[in-house]
């Protein structure tokens, strides 16, 4: 049996966050640099990374279009690929 692996980087006023139960109120907050995250994440060899706009999720609105562009900038010519969610 095989099976992938999808880190994930939930995405918060541009910080890298995880939310507990989904509770807004209750986040802890892991960096501020998405794209180092999402390197550490290629280093490791993740063939995918995850990234989630918690803030568009909320509002609707894309907040932290930038960052994920940056991330997938960063992701681009290293063979990892790119998935978004939360309100895109």
């Amino acid at each position: 049996m095989s099976f992938a692996l999808f880190p994930a980087i939930d995405l918060r006023g541009g910080r890298v966050v995880r939310l507990h139960q989904g509770d807004y109120a209750a986040e802890t907050v892991y960096g501020d640099d998405p794209v180092a995250q999402a390197l550490a994440f290629a280093e490791a060899g993740a063939a995918w990374v995850h990234v989630v706009d918690l803030d568009a999720a909320r509002t609707g609105e894309p907040t932290n279009r930038t960052a994920i562009t940056a991330v997938a900038a960063a992701l681009a010519g290293r063979g990892v690929a790119l998935q978004t969610g939360g309100g895109i």
